[in-house]
């Protein structure tokens, strides 16, 4: 028996939405699944909490992020392959944004996502190494996929403290974890700590000074004169959220559950997270508008993988940004190409009498918030001795109303049930 289990990013909305992405969705394969599967609805991490994708990828793996997390920065970086010096130096995720360098209003936080991932690269270089006035303060700045990357901040003088707010003010951190901020002000936040440490004081204080020369070098960058000449908006600013000065210490997939883990990634979070569970991994290149090409060498990486590993993670990230952009059409389009040119052919590929599927989401992204939310989000199993329920399609509703699987409380339990359920559970 063998298990591909495929997240769609953000694909789910809220029960409450009358209308949702995946019930205006025409995808006949996701319903052919949940028509011969059993589904259900999971909170990814728990209910009252709106995750980011770090926290809930670790979660719907099975390691509680209560207990592993230890912030999305160290992920990325170790995603980016940008190293640091654990308990010295704090790693941050990053967005290379569009502000008012006077009010420190933001325009856009992801810049319109027009930003390339070559001009982030150029942007990155000019703050790179850049200095701080105080503590023999330093940073680090690799641009990654488009809009984001990862900056590394450290001193010659004290260890630093993650334990400080995020710059970002979409996000708020609780305890290790941020949360989605609905309604929040759009204006750059100024860092505090949030402990009553040196360490953590002088972190603030670097970070506050890094995201201010950050502002004046990129804002008359040439880069940015060329895109106001095209009639784009200025990538100008930075902004810095969920930190962090240590690797979560995971236990391997593979010691675990006792079976071989292979993984299909795209984004630096989730190669972060593979590499950290020490998954067999192929690394796929950025997603382009060509979504035949991109979902076809995603289904070939899977099938490669499946040769050698017991289970095959996949995680392709589609709907989610248009779930952000509030663009229910493109959401719906993006769950549309992944039924055509990712699901139709996977369930051609394989043989459901010894082979599954479990497919789920990270989180809900709906486009009536335009922010990942706490909703519980739909899960389909098929394949194997597992005998259908009464589900007739993959929505939230039908999940809810129809699926045998009922409502999973915590995203780390499901795994472990649904290996069980399969059979294949050896641990």
């Amino acid at each position: 028996m063998k298990l591909v289990y495929l997240v769609l990013d953000g694909a789910a909305d809220r029960l409450t939405d009358e209308v949702t992405s995946y019930l205006k969705a025409h995808k006949p394969f996701l319903d052919l699944l949940a028509r011969a599967g059993i589904c259900g609805l999971m909170y990814t991490v728990r209910k009252g909490v709106a995750p980011e994708s770090d926290e809930a990828v670790l979660s719907i793996l099975g390691y509680d992020p209560h207990r592993y997390y230890t912030g999305r920065g160290p992920i990325e970086a170790v995603g980016a392959g940008v190293s640091f010096r654990e308990g010295w130096e704090v790693a941050f995720r990053a967005n290379f944004a569009t502000v008012d360098p006077s009010s420190l209003r933001i325009i856009d936080r992801r810049v319109g996502r027009s930003l390339t991932s070559e001009e982030a690269k150029e942007l990155a270089k000019a703050v790179d190494g850049m200095r701080l006035s105080k503590y023999r303060g330093y940073v680090k700045v690799r641009a990654t996929v488009a809009h984001r990357a990862v900056v590394v901040l450290g001193s010659k003088e004290v260890a630093l403290s993650p334990n400080v707010e995020n710059v970002d003010p979409a996000y708020r951190r609780s305890g290790q974890i941020s949360i989605a901020v609905k309604g929040y002000k759009p204006f750059i936040r100024k860092c505090i700590p949030l402990e009553s440490n040196e360490a953590a004081k002088v972190t603030a204080e670097l970070v506050n000074e890094f995201v201010m020369k950050a502002i004046k070098i990129l804002d008359k960058h040439p880069i940015n004169k060329e895109r106001v000449s095209k009639g784009l908006l200025k990538a100008n600013a930075i902004l810095l959220r969920d930190a962090g000065n240590y690797l979560p210490k995971t236990p391997k997939a593979s010691d675990k559950y006792g079976l071989s883990f292979g993984a299909v990634t795209e984004m630096p979070v989730e190669k972060g997270i593979v590499k950290i569970t020490g998954m067999n991994s192929v690394e796929m290149p950025p997603p382009t508008k060509n979504k035949a090409k991109d979902y076809g060498e995603r289904l070939e990486a899977t099938l490669k993988l499946l040769e050698e590993n017991d289970v095959v993670y996949v995680h392709l990230k589609g709907p989610d940004e248009p779930g952000h952009d509030g663009d229910l059409g493109k959401k719906v389009k993006a769950i549309e190409d992944i039924d055509t040119y990712y699901v139709k052919p996977l369930i051609e590929s394989l043989n459901l009498d010894n082979s599954a599927i479990l497919i789920t989401s990270d989180h809900a992204t709906p486009p009536s918030v335009r922010a990942h939310t706490d909703d519980p989000v739909p899960v389909v199993v098929v394949g194997g001795k597992i005998r259908p329920d009464n589900s007739l399609k993959l929505t939230e509703k039908e999940c809810q109303l129809n699926g045998s699987l009922g409502v999973i409380n915590h995203g780390w339990e499901l795994l472990p049930k649904v290996l069980n359920l399969l059979g294949l559970s050896r641990k």
